[in-house]
């Protein structure tokens, strides 16, 4: 990469590859992240698309909080929309509000709905209060818990202008899908309404993986289309209080128990897959290069969901995850249906 917060960025993740005995190899496997993907990343020639792939890099390298926190400073300039080297990833074209044409397909395959206009719905219920912040246990919400300098670019909006009946994000200040980079009032309206539906999440006003995993699994539970952008369909949803969506789910230590019950004999191996699959987080949702999806605690792919006749709703419950997970390791008794995660390895430290 040339200069500026992209060759900053690549510095530290050298830095922290560099201290560590582990080979790329090595990396790659515990991470779930391709080795020619943490070379590039580390050279600066391209940059992740999402924090939560840097975390996890992070992470296995001993990153500690006050690390990830200078790290997320440095992608968040990395990734601004012309800095060189970014890895773009499908559902950007909708952070930037920009609508995909009528056949261009987003990440669950489908052509998606075109982005409707703004217009205000009858009063439902006010703008929710913010919880206190809470300890993160989403992948990302313990980097981005402060505020960042003046240096950190990205979108904000919703400063002012709420609308006449308290619901900002139907408001002109929340005007248009609020997506991915984006941050201030807008972002954390969106968020507030998350905690409230059951979500476990960090109030940080900043949209990243943890937001938009919560948002594809609200967009899920609700019928909705689930492209993890916040556009006025899911804005309207969000404040419905007839939309019966709760996003309260397992604990990592229940998922845990439960995968070892299931498993048996392989328990030690399926906890460490699926920890370096999601992390043990149930409502997990990834978007991979061919635009479509992996989804809940074992990141099963839109085709394994086909061949276990599932839905992504089915996968977000970590009950029928599990054992649908056990169902692909039970052709082979192996684990090779997780082939990034199929190696020997202890669980991720925790921050």
């Amino acid at each position: 990469m040339g200069h500026g917060g992209g060759s900053e960025f690549a510095a530290a993740l050298r830095e922290l590859k560099e201290r560590t005995r582990q080979s790329f190899e090595t990396l790659a496997a515990r991470t779930g992240i391709s080795r020619s993907a943490l070379h590039r990343y580390c050279s600066g020639k391209s940059v992740p698309a999402d924090f939560a792939t840097v975390e996890r890099f992070a992470k296995r390298c001993g990153a500690d909080r006050e690390e990830l926190v200078g790290l997320h400073r440095l992608w968040v300039r990395a990734t601004e929309p012309d800095a060189p080297g970014r890895d773009p990833r499908p559902d950007e074209r909708y952070a930037s509000g920009r609508a995909p044409e009528p056949d261009e397909p987003d990440s669950s395959g489908r052509a998606p709905k075109p982005v409707e206009p703004q217009v205000p719905r009858p009063p439902t219920r006010p703008t929710v209060a913010a919880r206190p912040v809470r300890k993160s246990r989403n992948l990302v919400g313990v980097a981005v818990a402060v505020v960042l300098g003046a240096g950190v670019l990205g979108v904000v909006r919703g400063t002012a202008g709420a609308s006449d009946d308290g619901r900002l994000l139907l408001s002109e200040a929340c005007k248009g899908p609020v997506g991915m980079g984006e941050r201030g009032e807008c972002v954390r309206e969106v968020q507030r309404l998350l905690v409230r539906a059951g979500g476990d999440l960090d109030v940080t006003g900043r949209f990243i993986g943890d937001t938009r995993s919560l948002v594809v699994a609200f967009q899920a539970f609700a019928g909705l289309h689930d492209n993890g952008v916040v556009d006025t369909e899911t804005k309207q949803a969000l404040y419905d209080e007839d939309v019966d969506v709760s996003l309260k789910t397992w604990s990592e230590e229940r998922v845990a128990d439960r995968i070892r019950e299931v498993f048996d004999r392989d328990a030690g191996q399926a906890v460490r897959t699926a920890e370096c699959q999601s992390l043990l987080e149930p409502l997990a949702t990834t978007s991979q290069a061919d635009s479509t999806r992996t989804w809940g605690v074992f990141q099963l792919s839109e085709s394994q969901l086909r061949e276990l006749d599932g839905t992504p709703v089915d996968a977000l419950d970590p009950e029928w995850n599990i054992r649908a997970a056990h169902r692909l390791w039970s052709r082979h008794q192996d684990f090779r249906a997780w082939p990034h995660c199929n190696v020997t390895v202890e669980p991720v430290d925790r921050l």
